[in-house]
């Protein structure tokens, strides 16, 4: 091998190697945001968790409406002007759970009437099928996709929304 190719094999080398070095040099400048998930995967416990949290007062909820914590009911820390009978209504925020599986996944909560899907999304690929939204003994969403069907159904005990392992 001649002085001339090894010459041109070691500056192709070279070159490669700092192209690559700058690259990785970039990417690390630039943070976790082009190789990472915005915010970090959470794991289901701090998904519950977050979503047992109160609202902050003066953020909207889901209905639309801000909310005020000098109204009774919206702001957990707010004690009402008169006294709540037990008999009332319970203003605690219903136990909310997440749920998935290979073709989708749902949220659901359980209500006086039984449990509710709040909301699903299907995966990438998958489609909804069928939905039996609540509030009911149980209630279900059936996600279609390439690697085949998947229903998710839940139902409540003790208040709490479980996947029901029958269907």
């Amino acid at each position: 091998m001649g002085r001339r190719t090894f010459l041109v094999v070691a500056g192709w080398l070279a070159t490669a190697v700092v192209a690559t070095l700058i690259g990785l040099a970039a990417i690390r400048l630039v943070g976790e945001s082009l190789t990472g998930t915005p915010g970090g995967v959470r794991s289901q416990e701090e998904i519950a968790r977050a979503l047992a949290e109160p609202v902050p007062s003066g953020t909207t909820v889901a209905g639309g409406a801000p909310t005020d914590a000098s109204t009774p009911g919206t702001d957990p820390s707010a004690t009402p002007a008169s006294p709540v009978s037990p008999a009332g209504p319970s203003t605690a925020p219903p136990d909310r759970r997440s749920f998935s599986t290979v073709g989708g996944s749902a949220v659901a909560e359980c209500r006086p009437g039984g449990v509710y899907l709040v909301s699903w999304s299907p995966r990438q690929g998958y489609r909804v099928d069928d939905v039996d939204r609540g509030p009911d003994d149980d209630a279900d969403v059936t996600f279609v996709g390439p690697s085949g069907e998947y229903e998710l159904s839940v139902r409540c005990v003790g208040g709490v929304p479980i996947l029901d392992p029958d269907d």
